[in-house]
């Protein structure tokens, strides 16, 4: 099942393609056209954008595994929809691998995405010469697992959706929260009452996180606070998908 949606990714890139266009756009677009201004404001200075290209980058790369898990939701959706899962159903084959082939392959495209997107980061200018060895490698298993998270919760969007169309809208918010979160401005920067929104949703935690351990900043409870979201969003999402894959077909 794994292969199967690998080969799905080579033969059909125009999604994948289409959805990490998103996240590069935003890094080019705030970088090249904001970033004077916004390395100002986060005290950089602003004839020089490297502090915000640092700021922006783990950011962009929460941001980038949200767009990509959109794809899961519809690719699930196509399953569902076009009749293969009816056919597998009648074979001699664990029904667990087909949702599990699905989250796999989400998961590691997630991780091929965040390399493209990080290899435009550095030939602009992105750099982390203060992180160890051990702090990269949290890094790291801390975005896949938020990949792994995500992608339970899209599988379980793209099983409730009637059709491939309705998959991609509902897997909208994945894409939206983290532009709601502090992927381009400090949580302080924002209003008041909005404040508690973006702080304690689930990507604000995770890129703080990142942050911290890329760039030597303080990570304090957001460690705990990520990792705490990633636990409950993959075992709600796992719950949630396995529970509509078994109902009996109508």
């Amino acid at each position: 099942m794994l292969r199967r949606n690998l080969l799905h990714v080579r033969r059909y890139p125009s999604l994948t393609l289409n959805l990490l266009l998103t996240p590069v756009m935003l890094l080019l677009l705030f970088v090249y056209v904001f970033g004077d201004v916004m390395s100002a404001g986060i005290g950089g200075g602003g004839a020089d954008r490297s502090a915000y290209i640092a700021y922006l980058v783990p950011g962009i790369l929460l941001l980038t595994i949200g767009s990509t898990t959109i794809g899961s939701a519809v690719s699930v959706a196509m399953d569902m929809t076009e009749g293969i899962v009816a056919r597998f159903r009648t074979m001699a084959i664990h029904r667990g691998s087909v949702l599990v082939g699905h989250v796999v392959g989400s998961v590691l495209q997630c991780v091929m995405s965040m390399v493209l997107v990080g290899a435009v980061a550095v030939a602009m200018g992105f750099r982390s010469t203060d992180a160890t060895v051990v702090e990269w490698l949290l890094a790291i298993g801390l975005l896949a697992l938020v990949s792994l998270a995500l992608t339970w919760v899209a599988v379980g969007m793209g099983l409730s959706s009637p059709n491939a169309e309705a998959a991609s809208n509902n897997a909208m918010p994945l894409m939206v929260l983290p532009l709601l979160s502090s992927v381009f401005v400090p949580v302080d920067a924002m209003p008041g009452w909005f404040r508690p929104v973006a702080e304690y949703q689930p990507f604000t935690p995770a890129i703080e996180t990142v942050r911290g351990l890329l760039l030597g900043t303080p990570v304090g409870h957001n460690g705990w606070l990520a990792l705490a979201w990633c636990v409950a969003l993959a075992a709600l999402g796992y719950a949630w998908s396995t529970s509509l894959f078994n109902r009996p077909p109508k």
